[in-house]
């Protein structure tokens, strides 16, 4: 007999693979689609935000390093770990020329409170249609996935990473920055 537990998280995987088929996607790299082509130029974007001008473009940070995270839903167990660790690196960032920015379906009314309950200094973006989760290979049915990309000052994008543990990925991803700003 399966537990009820057991049931639970085989019902949560076949819905993530029935949602991954559905994106049509036959070439895809992730399950949530077609990754975009490391060294070419990263899908230029221009999304709402509640910091700012109200308006973030990729293009905004011609210049920097950028640290491009989607992540599925604000107030979540596992996005809240990553934000938070994203924020307390948030110097080493800085200090290394990057932009961290975070990007799910939720609307900038959500982002606000999550940023101003976690005390969250950088960005997050609002996709809420997933036009830019989809560009980025990020989008499953109507939330984004736990992807990150590194972009170079050039708009080059030069790391993906999606398989990502929350509690340990921004020490993941700033020694690759590191690796990557010393090849440059």
């Amino acid at each position: 007999m399966v537990s009820r537990r057991n049931f639970l998280n085989i019902l949560f995987a076949l819905c993530f693979a029935v949602l991954g088929w559905l994106n049509f996607a036959p070439t895809a790299n992730a399950l949530g689609g077609k990754l975009p082509d490391v060294n070419q130029l990263a899908p230029e974007f221009t999304l709402s935000t509640n910091t700012g001008d109200g308006e973030v473009s990729l293009s905004d940070y011609r210049g920097k390093w950028v640290v491009l995270y989607f992540y599925p839903k604000d107030f979540t167990p596992g996005c809240t770990i990553e934000a938070r660790r994203f924020q307390q690196d948030l110097p080493k960032y800085i200090e290394k020329n990057a932009q961290v920015i975070g990007v799910s379906a939720d609307d900038i009314d959500s982002h606000a409170e999550f940023c101003d309950s976690e005390g969250l200094k950088f960005p997050l973006l609002a996709d809420t249609s997933g036009a830019v989760s989809k560009d980025y290979g990020s989008w499953i049915g109507f939330v984004s996935m736990r992807h990150t990309f590194i972009i170079d000052p050039e708009g080059v994008l030069r790391e993906t990473f999606v398989k990502v543990n929350p509690s340990i990925h921004s020490t993941e991803v700033l020694a690759r920055l590191e690796e990557l700003r010393s090849a440059a």
